[in-house]
């Protein structure tokens, strides 16, 4: 395991992933890169996790690329940050966010403080942004003379219109919680984002399992597609979980009003 940049706690069927480099905003390091990876993936083949939490100590959740570790040799190198792994699409530093949105079950971002650059990028990877009044976001890489390439492509155009993005991404400019909720950057606004995300989280970890996943991947897979494909997965993935142990469990707990007793996906 890489130095610790994230730890990750699991209790009740949510994960908590906390970027705990807070002294340093939560940069992105070459450590940080890796950890973001390496956290998703335990996550992943988890079980037991229903929903996710994904937050940030310290002042802010992600200021994005530290160019002080860059400087000083600790940074992402290119070579690493353009590898990817067989049969990947995605390079390294995609996956740093891009695997955020690749896992199976929802995440939930509480953001505060700085959202910039990478970070942003990786907040956008998860389903839901909570934020606190005056967060700040930014599509930071233009004043760098870069483009962002941590999976933006794959994640904003759910959320704004391309004349949005082209303005965010040309001009970098910053954006408050308030008109990045206008915007449809973030999802809501809370003076206590992580106490919302948690409580969110859960509020879905006591569903099925089996619909949440399922649930997830439909809305991923179909969302921008076009009916003759998205009508047929709807009936595919339905047909999957009709009948099905936890199917009948969660019929069982709304009839009875008590709660259900799910089994953990094999």
């Amino acid at each position: 395991m890489s130095e610790e940049r994230v730890r990750v706690e699991v209790a009740d069927g949510v994960a908590e992933a906390r970027l705990v480099r807070g002294d340093k905003h939560n940069g992105l390091d070459a450590a940080m890169f890796t950890r973001l990876i390496e956290a998703a993936a335990e996550i992943k083949e988890n079980p037991s996790v229903r929903a996710v939490v994904l937050s940030g100590e310290g002042p802010s959740f992600c200021a994005g690329l530290d160019f002080k570790a860059v400087m000083s040799g600790t940074g992402l190198t290119p070579d690493l940050a353009f590898a990817r792994e067989d049969g990947d699409f995605a390079n390294n530093a995609q996956r740093a966010a891009f695997d955020w949105h690749r896992l199976p079950v929802p995440v939930i971002a509480a953001l505060h403080g700085n959202v910039l650059g990478g970070g942003l990028q990786i907040a956008l990877a998860a389903d839901i942004r909570i934020a606190a009044p005056g967060t700040r976001l930014s599509v930071m890489e233009i004043r760098y003379g870069l483009v962002p390439d941590m999976s933006i492509t794959a994640t904003l155009p759910d959320l704004v219109g391309i004349d949005v993005a082209k303005e965010l991404t040309w001009t970098g400019r910053v954006v408050e919680a308030e008109e990045a909720l206008e915007l449809g950057l973030v999802t809501r606004i809370d003076d206590d984002p992580l106490g919302v995300a948690r409580e969110l989280a859960r509020e879905i970890a006591t569903k099925s399992p089996d619909a949440i996943r399922r649930g997830k991947r439909l809305l991923n897979e179909a969302w921008r597609a076009p009916a003759e494909k998205t009508l047929p997965l709807e009936a595919e993935l339905q047909q999957e979980l009709m009948g099905s142990p936890n199917q009948i469990a969660a019929v069982q707990a709304a009839l009875s009003g008590e709660p259900a007793e799910f089994t953990d996906p094999a």
